[in-house]
């Protein structure tokens, strides 16, 4: 009797820590991120990473050095380890059909991650809005300028944006070239170049060198006469840190020239205080990692109202289920947050949001 009686509580003490470990046995979260040679993913992945884990979620991340096989080998992987939900921003929005099928198969949510997945496999997408980034670029130049009442003054310009195989890349371009086609079009604003379309400007994988040998080329080929160069509005900061440089080596003008950006990379907002670069649209990682991990939390709850959820945020962030289709007419509620102008003037905005330390040389370095 004495035998069972200890065989029954050793049962029942291994029923309780199985019970034990099943109930706490914290959520998967699958985080896959693009490349790390973009200093902006480093941090969407550390703070995405890091909110997970201090929600309680287990977080497995990886960087994919911008091969879409590899990204989709990486998301694979997750799977196999049984991930409850995955985070992605991907490499090529049109390369992982068939790892999001397997995904759907799996029961598998996907949240895309700034950048759009051209799948139906996606459940919510997470952004800035991007068209508003370009917008904010372009206004940017137009108030610089003071377009709207430059009379006959003609001011030159050139276009550099981001790679084809991002979905947010031609949101961006559209949204700067946009505003500053009426201006265009008058005549105000001369594309010396000619070069006006997305497919002319675009940049693969946002790669510094690429923007640089084209505005090495476009500069040689265009302004090698001494034509004036007034604007050169960029995407975002990795592309425009190529046109600085090409302007910098290849440009014999003295003019100030209007060069934008987008992400607040730390070289980018150097050449900002140095004069190199004019402004940078900021968006802040650290919100879009707190709208993404509540965002979750209301998925394992099963309690997405989306309009309700935004006002829960603490950050300025709007649903919206119209701008964003994952394939031909078939939308995806979208969950999108606001940008920021940064400036010489303004560069505390990054210390005052807790992003940046600045230097007793007004420098700014990442914290």
């Amino acid at each position: 009797m004495k035998k069972f009686v200890s065989l029954l509580l050793a049962l029942v003490m291994v029923l309780s820590v199985f019970a034990v470990a099943t109930a706490e046995a914290p959520k998967k979260v699958g985080i896959s991120m693009p490349t790390q040679s973009l200093e902006r993913w480093n941090r969407d992945g550390s703070y995405l990473k890091a909110e997970f884990e201090k929600a309680g979620y287990e977080a497995i991340l990886t960087y994919s050095d911008n091969d879409a096989g590899r990204q989709v080998n990486d998301i694979q992987n997750m799977l196999a380890e049984n991930v409850d939900v995955l985070v992605i921003s991907a490499i090529d929005a049109e390369a992982l059909n068939t790892v999001m099928d397997e995904a759907a198969n799996a029961g598998v949510a996907v949240i895309a991650y700034d950048r759009l997945i051209l799948n139906d496999a996606v459940t919510y997408y997470v952004s800035f809005d991007n068209y508003t980034v370009g917008k904010l670029q372009g206004q940017y130049v137009e108030t610089a300028l003071d377009l709207a009442n430059a009379g006959d003054k003609v001011y030159n310009i050139e276009f550099t944006a981001g790679d084809p195989a991002d979905t947010n890349a031609t949101y961006f371009f559209n949204g700067a070239f946009d505003t500053l086609k009426p201006y265009i079009d008058a005549g105000t604003l001369n594309v010396v170049s000619g070069q006006t379309e997305f497919q002319q400007v675009a940049t693969a994988q946002w790669n510094t060198d690429t923007a640089l040998n084209r505005a090495q080329t476009v500069l040689s080929s265009f302004y090698a006469d001494g034509t004036v160069l007034d604007v050169w509005l960029c995407s975002n900061d990795s592309t425009a840190l190529g046109v600085a440089q090409a302007i910098e080596s290849d440009y014999a003008g003295t003019n100030p020239i209007i060069v934008t950006g987008q992400d607040g990379d730390v070289a980018n907002l150097a050449n900002i205080v140095d004069g190199k670069q004019t402004m940078t649209v900021y968006k802040n990682v650290m919100d879009e990692a707190v709208v993404t991990l509540s965002l979750v939390q209301a998925m394992f709850a099963g309690e997405v109202d989306g309009a309700a959820l935004v006002d829960t945020f603490g950050v300025a962030c709007a649903f919206d289920t119209e701008s964003y289709e994952k394939t031909p007419g078939n939308k995806v509620d979208s969950f999108l947050l606001v940008p920021s102008v940064v400036t010489k003037d303004n560069l505390n905005y990054l210390v005052d949001i807790g992003l940046y330390e600045m230097g007793d040389d007004g420098y700014l370095t990442a914290k």
